[in-house]
């Protein structure tokens, strides 16, 4: 039986779900780590990834963990290895102050009344334990990821991946509240017990792999925002979210990933969470004004 079953939930929590390459940074996490330390060149490295896929029918994420544990100075690595590379990632302007920001605008008195409050998650087809060592990582309630096993005290085998139609899932556990892996997110949850929403929630994500977030957010209401690197001088960046925005019609907004205070991306976040907090405020102020029966005249 799930917890809560039958019961309604206060549905009080917006959720800001968020891809991580070339959405929070402006690289391929696995080419500020790993393969530096490998001293493999990433252009070479993801050529060979692509062969993989192209000639042998492999899926993207585990044909870069094959090629990883093909390498010696990787394959000795443990997880705590990968944890403590984190710390040399890099991100877009205003990473990672913005979600203290993005908090605080829910903090005001007048959403603190209602127990209204905004979370952070990231969903990647990169690999969790570098992004769990990452400046990050405390401001997220969860952080979901491709992870390798252990054998010996060394990574030996991918033990989950998350294709970029898997990373669906995710926002379904995010509205469930079912944020373990192990958990079934295909049991039966009430709307009405659903913890977040959809239309409580924005996902943010930068091209193609990120349409089926996109898509499924779009349908049951929430916010889609793409985001493009302005640094990038082949265009390739701006031009992946203008097909989205323009072309394809997968999102709602496009905008600069600068996430700095007075950005358009900033702008177009802080008016949504607004929106949605003025939003959850009035439907509680309305649902206990309904149920209020007024004290007999003396």
């Amino acid at each position: 039986m799930i917890e809560g079953k039958g019961m309604s939930e206060p549905q009080n929590i917006i959720a800001v779900v968020y891809d991580f390459d070339h959405t929070l940074s402006p690289q391929y996490m696995q080419d500020q780590t790993i393969l530096p330390h490998a001293g493999l060149d990433p252009q070479a490295f993801w050529q060979s990834c692509t062969a993989l896929i192209t000639q042998q029918g492999y899926d993207q994420e585990l044909a870069y963990m094959k090629r990883m544990l093909e390498h010696d100075a990787i394959r000795t690595l443990s997880n705590r290895d990968l944890h403590g590379m984190g710390a040399q990632l890099t991100f877009f302007p205003g990473i990672p102050d913005c979600f203290g920001e993005l908090n605080a605008i829910i903090q005001q008195p007048k959403y603190q009344e209602w127990d209204v409050h905004v979370e952070h998650y990231v969903v990647s087809s990169g690999l969790e334990a570098i992004l769990a060592g990452s400046e990050i990582a405390k401001w997220t309630k969860a952080i979901w990821g491709c992870q390798f096993d252990e054998a010996g005290g060394h990574i030996s085998f991918p033990k989950r991946t998350i294709s970029h139609t898997q990373k669906t899932q995710y926002l379904f556990r995010v509205n469930k509240h079912l944020l373990d892996p192990a958990q079934d997110v295909n049991d039966h949850v009430p709307e009405e017990a659903r913890r977040v929403p959809f239309p409580h929630m924005i996902y943010v994500g930068d091209g193609p792999t990120d349409v089926p977030c996109f898509t499924v957010i779009k349908k049951h209401g929430g916010l889609a925002v793409a985001v493009y690197n302005p640094d990038d001088p082949t265009r390739r960046s701006f031009k992946k979210c203008y097909d989205l925005a323009h072309h394809a019609d997968r999102v709602h907004f496009m905008a600069p990933a600068d996430y700095r205070s007075g950005s358009p991306l900033r702008l177009i976040l802080e008016q949504h969470l607004t929106e949605i907090a003025d939003s959850i405020v009035e439907r509680r102020r309305h649902a206990i004004a309904a149920t209020r029966i007024a004290a007999p005249p003396p």
